[in-house]
């Protein structure tokens, strides 16, 4: 079988949320299958650097129509060319491991992975640019026009049976998972010490990780991070936050630069895989208060890291964390103060979650996924 995949999403310096887990999506296809054939299509005007996966069975495809026009012109405005036609050669199906503009070829099977429908919950999260590029997209017609729609959770297919119209039979659940590289670390692995020196970590430190947007919740956090502060005890304890800067960020950096503890309250901007892993197992507790996931892969790579994991109730965490995890109304910056202040004073609950944590971040795996995908693939494929 030869299968094609859209690899736009990969066209990006840093990996996180949807190319990462396009990336661990792809590593686990190409470890567990060598017998089908990828093409990996993307298209640039300008070179860009994409992974090098190192397998015999995939190659890429580029085309360099600059993309306003491909995009904007040719597939939005005239719905040409054809998928099929810029692949050059016959392929047995189109898999677009994310949302993006295409002109689908009913000849092939055509199937398409949903992270979330955000955008269509919460269109205030996102900028005009953002909310303007969705629309051009047309979520809602690209969804119903596929044969199978893949939701990474449950929450996200009942959003899809809710905001669309789709077949209720087109959709089937395949979760993600944290990367394998998330792990305990043992305490003399030197990445500790090297990252622990690199950011001038303190002893004890509350860590997360979001692009910095709104549906994140980081302003809450520094909310509550301030009225934690306000007790004894924590004189020490900072606020570290990682991840790039995204859209409508401007708040959440002034907040920060506002704040009595200001010089406690630290960015790191994007870190990379290998540091993502030292600041979790270094971590005092790990706090993800966002509105609205589609998932959650952040605060299931603490687990795996054996990090106690304060996250929101609601949506995907639920589901994707369970019982591992103290979960909090995001709404509320008190209730993220009690559950941060539990973690940090009960020795006993923070080693229950970090045994919980870490039963739960195994029952995902990439390749357990990967091997779902599969067969997708193969009942999918039109003759």
């Amino acid at each position: 079988m030869k299968i094609a995949i859209d690899g736009r999403v990969l066209m990006t310096n840093n990996y996180s949320g949807v190319p990462e887990a396009t990336y661990n999506l792809l590593s686990a296809l190409l470890a567990l299958d060598h017998s089908n054939e990828y093409l990996v299509f993307y298209n640039s005007a300008r070179p860009v650097v994409l992974p090098d996966f190192t397998a015999p069975n995939l190659r890429y495809i580029r085309t360099t129509i600059p993309n306003k026009i491909l995009n904007y012109l040719l597939f939005s405005t005239l719905g040409q060319p054809k998928i099929s036609t810029l692949l050059r050669e016959k392929v047995d199906l189109w898999f677009m491991p994310h949302l993006n503009f295409i002109a689908l070829d009913p000849s092939l099977a055509n199937i398409l992975t949903v992270h979330d429908l955000s955008f269509l919950r919460y269109p205030e999260f996102f900028s005009a640019r953002k909310n303007f590029w969705h629309r051009a997209i047309n979520a809602p017609r690209l969804i119903t026009a596929c044969d199978q729609v893949i939701a990474m959770s449950e929450h996200t297919k009942r959003d899809l049976l809710e905001l669309t119209s789709i077949d209720p039979l087109k959709v089937q659940v395949i979760y993600g998972a944290a990367a394998p590289e998330f792990r305990v670390l043992a305490d003399s692995d030197p990445s500790l010490e090297l990252v622990r020196h690199k950011f001038n970590l303190p002893k004890r430190f509350i860590f997360s990780l979001a692009t910095i947007e709104p549906r994140k919740n980081l302003l809450s956090l520094i909310s509550a991070y301030e009225l934690l502060k306000a007790q004894a005890g924590y004189s020490d304890l900072e606020l570290i936050i990682a991840g790039a800067r995204g859209w409508k960020s401007t708040a959440v950096y002034q907040a920060a630069a506002n704040s009595r503890y200001s010089k406690q309250i630290r960015f790191l901007n994007y870190i990379d895989r290998s540091e993502q892993v030292a600041l979790y197992n270094l971590a005092s507790v790990f706090a993800f208060p966002s509105y609205y996931e589609g998932f959650g892969i952040p605060p299931l790579e603490a687990l795996a890291c054996a990090c106690p994991v304060v996250a929101s109730w609601g949506t995907s965490l639920s589901e994707v964390l369970a019982d591992a995890a103290l979960l909090i109304n995001p709404y509320d910056p008190s209730d993220l103060v009690e559950a941060l202040n539990a973690v940090l004073t009960d020795q006993d609950l923070a080693l229950k979650l970090r045994i919980k944590g870490l039963k739960q971040a195994a029952k995902f795996d990439w390749s357990k996924s990967a091997e779902q995908y599969l067969e997708i693939f193969k009942i999918s494929q039109k003759n």
